[in-house]
């Protein structure tokens, strides 16, 4: 794919969808922190549910903390592996506690050090959280960059790092949250809904559906 088809894309998901953002319910960066915690492999919305019982309870390091983990469990059970979840959360609240006073830290070496938070996570954070224009790659950004072409690769890493040196700068801030909202609603993984996609005749997707 060539840079200026590549610009077109974003330019069109920009014209959009302006000021994209999470679908992640949070009123502050350790919220958002566990709540991407959480999400993986489940969905905005059940984290959202789960979240909004726990965030007006414990919604701090220190009272997430104080719940320990058979607390912490009664709160996010609906949601899969919590187990894991609630271990690692809590080890990361104490954590944050002990080594940072509380706050999530903003360098990515940091974020990494916390149980339960691998590269993905900590690429939402800086992006979100603070703004740096990082591009975190799920399932939805890995099967949109490699079905469109917009920057292809075999592994989560690959395409981050596609995404990052193709990317235009001025579209790089909000680049992921674009390609999630199309994966996750047009760009689907079993069948694309190419027939109401903005982007369609830019792809470069050899087995487009709906007579694309």
């Amino acid at each position: 794919m060539n840079a200026h088809k590549r610009a077109e894309i974003y330019s069109r998901l920009r014209q959009a969808n302006p000021t994209p953002t999470t679908e992640l319910h949070y009123d502050s960066p350790f919220q958002l922190l566990i709540a991407v915690i959480l999400s993986a492999q489940a969905t905005d919305v059940s984290v959202n549910k789960a979240t909004a019982k726990l965030f007006p309870v414990a919604g701090t390091p220190s009272t997430i903390a104080a719940l320990g983990e058979t607390g912490l469990k009664r709160y996010i059970r609906t949601i899969g592996l919590f187990n894991s979840k609630a271990r690692n959360i809590i080890r990361t609240c104490r954590q944050l506690l002990k080594e940072h006073g509380g706050e999530v830290p903003r360098t990515r070496a940091a974020l990494e050090a916390l149980p339960g938070v691998g590269r993905k996570t900590a690429n939402v954070i800086l992006n979100t959280a603070f703004g740096e224009p990082t591009i975190a790659v799920d399932t939805h950004i890995f099967r949109v960059a490699n079905r469109t072409r917009i920057a292809t690769g075999k592994t989560p890493l690959e395409v981050e790092k596609r995404l990052t040196r193709l990317t235009p700068a001025e579209f790089r801030q909000d680049a992921h949250h674009w390609l999630i909202l199309h994966g996750r609603y047009v760009c689907k993984a079993r069948r694309p809904e190419c027939e109401r996609c903005i982007i369609v005749d830019l792809c470069e997707y050899g087995d487009k559906t709906g007579g694309a």
